[in-house]
């Protein structure tokens, strides 16, 4: 099984220009000290935050921006949009009554980006 992420994970969006963090709410989901998350932490703002500049053509935006630079790709801060809960998750594992985070699950925003976890945010104590 792949880590589960937490508190702190690393996001990058396939449309987003810089990696992000996700935020979760300690509610009902503290496995020792750190909040762990489950596929419902999809909130934009809340739980995933921006990713600097989005160059999607599909973001009102970056198309207005575009258009404005005769056709040149121009990127526009990044405003996500997540209305539907992170795919897949592990079903057998379940932190807040549905189930868990875990570094193979994705995120699609409204414009055309694919959100990934590339650190799950846990840290290993040596000792």
């Amino acid at each position: 099984m792949a880590s589960l992420a937490c508190l702190g994970a690393t996001l990058t969006c396939s449309m987003g220009m810089a990696p992000s963090a996700l935020l979760v709410l300690p509610v009902n989901r503290v496995l020792g000290t750190t909040p762990m998350a489950n596929i419902m932490d999809n909130k934009p703002f809340l739980n995933v935050l921006p990713f600097a500049m989005c160059r999607s053509p599909a973001n009102p935006a970056v198309a207005a921006a575009t258009a404005a630079a005769l056709g040149v790709l121009t990127p526009m801060p990044c405003v996500p949009v997540t209305p539907a809960p992170w795919v897949a998750g592990v079903p057998t594992v379940l932190i807040g009554e549905m189930p868990a985070l875990d570094m193979n699950a994705k995120l699609l925003c409204a414009w055309g980006g694919s959100i990934s976890i590339t650190n799950p945010g846990q840290v290993v104590a040596q000792g």
